[in-house]
């Protein structure tokens, strides 16, 4: 049953059914707190084995962008929500033609360019690290010259789980990479001109709460962009839930801890003063309101020596840093996304205990398993049903839930994750 009042957003009730676009690990916590809170879900996903095709009512195997798939997706669904950024805005929306997409295309445009997504949040006045768009070879000189060593090369599009990365700390470090930087250069420029072709610019225009000087097309031409890089304290990062009529609520900040570009531990609350919390958190909902988002909004942050917090990413859905909050908080992220999508109240965010989430990797996964017998009480184990466990997929994830972060720390020596 879904409801609406005048020109109010329109309310979806449990028993009407939610289709979920994507079936990875996201999408499968999704479906579960869906089913808790009584609504059916449908996913469409590539992979026959997806993992949220176990826990789904109905399941459709296609292409993010197969018009067909998502047709058949839409029809059987009241409305549509991602799990990921990471789709093509054109499958969107088109998705978005056919039934309610309460997150939106925008956001995702956004997000999944690093160009846009630092233009953006630069001109709207949040704390970004120093950058330099690359728009050919010869400017990664010029990007040296203005940032100075050490900075960091990526790709603008793509790059999860710190795939499309290049770390320059010399000058030395910069001509094994230049064959890399032109073929990236030049599929760009293919890409372009194959785009021209058609008539069209590689994505549409992106509407945003602010003018700006350059066309979202020519940001979107740019293929590398260089960034100094901050010898932070910490990373953090802060959910927040947004509906949309505005009302909002956030998460604890948490600390993240990375290893080889892949988030290995979660820690909350983080190991940061008050004052910095409080910062964190009033910046990241200025970010969600700033860009309209509804649903759930990811902001990854640089806590720098000095006591400022830069922006590095954001992530427009469900966050590898949120999964703590499904047993360690009042309400976890994925029923609050669910609320904020079907505009249902927000859920009260209280934090019970100290926790630490641990990513249990392809690697670790037998280790984990062997040791599950005899695993501390306060440990809970969530795995994600994925068939093939490979040296750096996220097969599942541990929380640790403990009086204080040290005691918490201390279990997690002992659950089989090195």
């Amino acid at each position: 049953m879904q409801t609406s009042m005048s020109s109010e957003p329109t309310i979806f009730l449990p028993d009407t059914t939610i289709g979920i676009i994507g079936g990875g690990q996201l999408g499968r916590m999704m479906a579960l707190s869906g089913r808790a809170m009584g609504y059916r879900l449908n996913v469409l996903d590539p992979d026959e084995a997806a993992p949220a095709r176990f826990v789904a009512d109905t399941f459709f195997q296609g292409s993010f962008t197969d018009q067909e798939a998502i047709k058949r997706l839409a029809q059987t669904s009241d409305v549509l929500v991602y799990e990921f950024e990471h789709i093509h805005t054109d499958a969107l929306e088109h998705a978005a033609r056919l039934k309610p997409l309460p997150q939106g295309v925008d956001i995702v445009r956004m997000a999944q360019h690093r160009t846009l997504e630092k233009e953006y949040l630069s001109r709207a006045g949040f704390p970004v690290a120093p950058y330099v768009l690359l728009h050919r070879p010869k400017d990664i000189m010029s990007a040296i010259d203005q940032l100075g060593f050490p900075l960091i090369v990526k790709t603008t599009r793509g790059g999860y789980d710190g795939k499309g990365q290049w770390r320059l700390f010399s000058e030395s470090d910069r001509v094994p990479l230049e064959d890399a930087f032109e073929t990236i250069f030049a599929r760009a420029e293919a890409e372009r001109r194959y785009q021209d072709r058609l008539g069209q610019t590689t994505h549409a225009q992106t509407e945003v709460p602010f003018d700006t000087s350059d066309s979202t097309s020519d940001l979107t031409r740019v293929p590398l962009i260089a960034e100094r890089m901050i010898p932070f304290e910490k990373e953090l990062s802060v959910i927040v839930a947004r509906r949309a009529d505005g009302l909002s609520k956030a998460f604890p900040v948490a600390e993240n801890i990375h290893v080889n570009g892949i988030l290995r531990q979660t820690i909350v609350p983080a190991r940061v003063p008050e004052k910095i919390q409080q910062t964190a958190t009033s910046l990241a909902e200025a970010i969600a309101h700033t860009f309209q988002v509804v649903g759930l909004l990811a902001v990854e942050l640089f806590y720098v020596s000095d006591g400022t917090l830069l922006v590095n990413e954001l992530a427009p859905r469900p966050h590898n840093s949120g999964h703590y909050t499904l047993d360690a908080v009042s309400i976890s992220q994925f029923e609050q996304f669910l609320r904020a999508v079907t505009h249902l109240p927000l859920g009260e965010v209280r934090l019970y205990s100290p926790v630490v989430m641990v990513n249990i990797l392809g690697e670790h996964l037998p280790e984990v398993l062997k040791r599950i017998p005899t695993l501390d009480p306060r440990v809970r184990v969530h795995l994600y049903g994925k068939k093939e466990a490979r040296a750096g997929r996220k097969m599942g994830h541990l929380n640790i839930v403990a009086e204080n972060i040290e005691e918490a720390l201390e279990i997690v020596k002992t659950v089989g994750v090195e």
